[in-house]
């Protein structure tokens, strides 16, 4: 089998249509089809499900697909062995992590790998789309969520607390939640995702309630909200991290401590393709960000 026909196969099923794949490729539509049918008719069977939209494996399709990605793989793996001795660690580590959490808590993490590794190109993406999160620009998505998705590799790296939080001045002139029916009412600061109902779950010795909230201020930056909060226009529902340093001021105050509170998930994963090859920069990065979750307690 011609391997150059292998690895317009994994080109094709990676890029989801035959028009991605050709742009890619920099051939026309029309190329690629025919080098498609050709390998195909070598093979005796259909290997590519054609749609106006998608190109789907058949089964045929999906076994070969993972011996190409295979050989794809080790090829990568002996020209970067080969390319990189005597040399300093490089590559491009491209990432998207969410606006929060990568601000008040990846930041810190990502400047230091910069620093010990500064022949490795870091890209990063600050935002919070939960829908295919991990396109061809990115090797890594770092998301919050309740589980993760079963066609990705999920690394856990810690547990995500949720706080109904407020200004000390907003709490002296106001009565505070004791309960989540309380919120119903109540000026509400949180996050959100475009499209979706935002509902908040609480859990208290095995039982479950839920919420559905309508915030008063809403934003994906969550320095903003963070502002808001100690501004004291109302009660904060927020990653702990977002309010740490004003809790042990004293200048935040918390509420419902005795629930455990969710809105998106309560765990912090980093996600990545299970057929991309790992050059020695990712693999390295992946080590780095396991490891400094756990020095920082949040991973389990």
């Amino acid at each position: 089998m011609d391997l150059s026909a292998l690895a317009l196969l994994v080109e094709i099923l990676d890029a989801g249509n035959l028009s991605e794949a050709a742009r890619r490729l920099r051939m026309s539509r029309a190329n690629v089809s025919y080098h498609l049918a050709q390998l195909e008719r070598s093979v005796g069977a259909q290997l590519v499900r054609r749609t106006t939209r998608r190109a789907e494996p058949t089964e045929i399709g999906l076994r070969l697909y993972a011996h190409g990605r295979r050989i794809q793989n080790e090829l990568l793996a002996a020209r970067e062995s080969v390319s990189s001795l005597g040399d300093e660690l490089r590559g491009q580590v491209r990432l998207s992590v969410p606006s929060g959490y990568g601000q008040l808590v990846m930041s810190d993490w990502l400047l230091d790998f910069k620093r010990r590794y500064p022949g490795i190109v870091l890209n990063v993406m600050f935002e919070n789309r939960v829908d295919d999160l991990l396109r061809d620009e990115v090797d890594f998505a770092i998301r919050v969520m309740p589980e993760p998705p079963a066609a990705l590799v999920a690394r856990e790296l810690g547990v995500v607390r949720y706080v109904a939080c407020a200004s000390r001045a907003y709490a002296a002139a106001h009565a505070l939640p004791t309960q989540l029916a309380d919120l119903a009412g109540a000026p509400v600061i949180t996050a959100s995702v475009v499209g979706k109902q935002l509902r908040v779950s609480a859990y208290a010795e095995g039982e479950r309630e839920e919420l559905l909230l309508e915030p008063t201020l809403i934003s994906e930056n969550f320095v903003f909200l963070r502002q808001a909060i100690l501004a004291g226009l109302g009660i904060g529902l927020v990653p702990d991290y977002v309010v740490q340093p004003d809790i042990a001021s004293g200048e935040v105050v918390t509420a419902l401590d005795a629930l455990q509170l969710s809105i998106f998930g309560t765990r912090m994963f980093m996600l990545y393709m299970p057929n991309r090859h790992h050059t020695r920069a990712a693999s390295t990065f992946i080590d780095f960000i396991l490891a400094r979750a756990k020095e920082e307690g949040r991973r389990p």
